[in-house]
């Protein structure tokens, strides 16, 4: 769990999300609609977006779990996370988190990013705030697409 080995007994119906805010006190996740609909609850687990409020706790039994707390550098902020302040991506806060690490991963796998890509990347995420225009404007500039500058 954020690259630290956590040894934890659960009963096995709680769902990651619960365990991770409750039992572990990492609240980034949130819940939001509790059928994997919206997003808030996404975490990456071996690397992969997914919804921590879908899975069983006892499923993350050996898996390399990131929660946004563990996403960040020692240093500060990551690329992404800059730029979606430098955009204004982030109105509420509620869905950033899950938003955040979706993105993470998006980033990871795609070469070359088009605005079409980062809205299919943000589906899984729900946000009643922003509009989505700022943070695909801030995804691409962190992929260095369409004229923005890429951050180092």
């Amino acid at each position: 769990m954020n690259e630290r080995v956590v040894e934890s007994e659960v009963e096995p119906r709680t769902l990651l999300v619960d365990h991770l805010r409750e039992g572990l006190g990492l609240t980034g996740a949130k819940v939001g609609c509790d059928t994997g609909q919206c997003g808030s609850c996404t975490v990456l687990m071996n690397g992969r977006a997914i919804k921590s409020c879908a899975l069983l706790a006892v499923q993350a039994d050996g898996a390399e779990v990131t929660t946004i707390e563990g996403a960040n550098p020692a240093t500060g902020l990551t690329d992404l996370q800059q730029a979606m302040w430098d955009e204004h991506g982030v109105q509420c806060g509620f869905c950033t988190p899950g938003m955040v690490l979706s993105l993470q991963q998006l980033l990871d796998d795609e070469k070359v990013l088009t605005e079409e890509k980062v809205r299919c990347g943000l589906a899984g995420n729900l946000c009643r705030c922003t509009g989505y225009q700022s943070v695909v404007r801030a995804v691409l500039s962190v992929a260095g697409q369409d004229g923005a500058p890429a951050h180092e």
